[in-house]
């Protein structure tokens, strides 16, 4: 992948955006509000052009903004995990990557009207996905963006999906809220994300993200972000097909829609400076809002299975046919506050 093509830009009267190959994935984007502000809602990741970005999965490398994931989440071998979930996790399927073959290889520009950025990356033979395709497309009359992501089946076969928004937290302590639209039901890690930096109760549901159970007792507001402390978490929202996050320090709020029919689930990913290894170096802020059909980014052989949170009515996994060509459509949009 040479230099001149592993990013492609678009400016528009409402804002300017870049995808690059790798992974298919959005940022920076940057939208100019009507009042003449201009806002950049999507992260990336501080050690995007450091030397150690060579030496690390795909997905990694330069991670930032949006991207799709097919299959979405991967395996883990967790000792805290009880038991319903522990029987489920393990060893990685062969040639499972983390979020997937196209969260880790660079994608193939597709040359269209100019008027989007479009990508397309085949799968490897055997797999039961033969191709991906992305379009990202600016709304000619407003700060929003409109993306919409195919899958091509090769095989029969049932996977989990996903949708990898992250975005940018202010530098002041709890200065943003997430604000998700009506949901069904939440639920906290099945285990434990980071075990130097737990912080949520294991395996438990609750009703609103102002009062999430805490490991030591009580609760939590984990609305507001970025938390006052060091953690790395992943929380579940179930039943919704909307969320935003409110930048209440630098004063904007970006909104994300999606078909809640195709990821029934929003997983939070609470990212507060709780890893401590490299390239984390305890520094690492940003928000995940993910839509998704999984549960909690755990493996395709633990969404697959007749886990604990299908059970309870949520799909963790979407059945494809082969020869189907599967498309969804989301939008990132930002106003001021």
């Amino acid at each position: 992948m040479s230099a001149g093509d592993a990013y492609r830009g678009l400016g528009w009267a409402y804002g300017t955006l870049t995808v690059q190959r790798q992974g298919a994935m959005l940022a920076p984007l940057t939208f100019v509000l009507p009042d003449g502000r201009q806002v950049s809602p999507m992260h990336i990741a501080p050690w995007a052009d450091e030397p150690v970005a060579a030496t690390l999965p795909g997905v990694l490398q330069k991670l930032r903004g949006d991207w799709p994931c097919v299959p979405f989440g991967y395996a883990v071998d967790d000792p805290t995990a009880p038991p319903g979930w522990a029987r489920l996790n393990g060893a990685s399927e062969p040639g499972e990557e983390v979020h997937g073959h196209g969260s880790n290889h660079p994608w193939t520009w597709v040359e269209g009207d100019g008027a989007s950025l479009a990508l397309s990356l085949d799968y490897p033979a055997g797999n039961p996905v033969r191709r991906v395709h992305r379009t990202v497309t600016p709304d000619p009359a407003a700060p929003a963006v409109d993306l919409s992501f195919s899958i091509e089946i090769a095989a029969d076969c049932r996977l989990p999906i996903g949708l990898h928004a992250t975005f940018r937290l202010p530098a002041v302590a709890q200065g943003a809220r997430i604000e998700p639209g009506p949901f069904r039901e939440g639920r906290t890690y099945p285990g434990t994300v980071e075990p130097s930096a737990p912080l949520f109760a294991i395996d438990q549901g609750f009703a609103a993200l102002d009062a999430v159970p805490l490991r030591a007792g009580g609760s939590f507001d984990a609305s507001r972000v970025p938390l006052p402390l060091e953690t790395e978490e992943l929380l579940q929202l179930n039943g919704l097909d909307h969320a935003a996050l409110a930048n209440e320090a630098e004063g904007y709020r970006v909104k994300l829609s999606w078909n809640g029919a195709h990821f029934p689930s929003l997983l939070l990913w609470l990212s507060n400076r709780g890893r401590k290894a490299a390239p984390w170096n305890s520094r690492h802020t940003a928000l995940g809002m993910e839509p998704v059909c999984s549960p909690f980014g755990l493996g395709p052989a633990s969404a697959r299975a007749d886990n604990p949170l299908a059970r309870s009515g949520t799909p963790t996994a979407r059945e494809f046919k082969a020869g189907e060509i599967f498309t969804t459509h989301y939008r990132i949009e930002a106003e001021a506050l």
